[in-house]
């Protein structure tokens, strides 16, 4: 059984989410902080792309302590399982991901990822091999419910967002617009890659919420199933 997969991003007002460059950029404020702590802190894993790893090396960890003395009350670890969908096995084994926190880690790579690469990550996190060069997310998202996790929370990047919005696999978004403009062509949205030509491959949205925070917007949707 498939896990329902949440997408929640920060993006600029003119829907960019960094620089071209792929630096990090704040977009949000302390409330957009708190509520993706929240968030976080509900779900049972947290997914990111090796780009996110490489750009921003994020710990993907709960920060509040009154979240993590909750889960533990809970029954949870204090921290979510944290994934990594990385085909090549690129991550460093010093990336914050590997080592801040407690808890399991998931390392997803295809079958081209260098074996020694492999070995060495198998020492920091559980590895999964799902596809032969390129992961594939619907094997990952059965795999990740073989272990139990109902609900997986996904931060990025556009090209790990691309491939799970083309698969179908994504059930809400949501979206933080902040009051800045980033501009450039090449700068990162939401869902990178070459997109889509005809409006039959299009993915439907039902906007379910929105909420004024910080300086911007909050936009919670729905994903429509087709």
């Amino acid at each position: 059984m498939h896990p329902s997969v949440v997408v929640n991003v920060a993006m600029s007002a003119d829907g960019k989410m960094s620089t071209r460059e792929r630096r990090q950029v704040k977009i949000s404020g302390a409330e957009d902080f708190a509520r993706v702590d929240r968030l976080k802190a509900d779900c049972d894993a947290v997914m990111v792309g090796i780009g996110t790893v490489l750009a921003d090396d994020p710990s993907l960890t709960v920060k509040n302590p009154d979240l993590k003395s909750r889960r533990q009350q809970e029954g949870k670890g204090e921290h979510p399982v944290r994934v990594v969908i990385d085909s090549r096995a690129r991550i460093s084994p010093d990336a914050s991901v590997l080592n801040k926190g407690d808890g399991l880690r998931v390392v997803v790579v295809s079958g081209c990822a260098d074996p020694a690469r492999v070995d060495m990550l198998r020492k920091k996190a559980t590895v999964i091999v799902a596809g032969e060069t390129e992961v594939d997310l619907g094997r990952v998202l059965d795999e990740l419910g073989a272990m139990g996790i109902r609900r997986l929370m996904v931060e990025g990047g556009g090209t790990l967002i691309a491939g799970l919005v083309r698969a179908r696999l994504v059930d809400e978004i949501y979206t933080y617009i902040g009051n800045i403009v980033i501009g450039g062509k090449d700068a990162p949205t939401l869902v990178d890659g070459p997109g889509w030509i005809t409006e039959a491959e299009f993915a439907r949205l039902t906007l379910a919420d929105f909420v004024r925070m910080d300086n911007g917007i909050l936009l919670h949707w729905t994903v429509d199933r087709q």
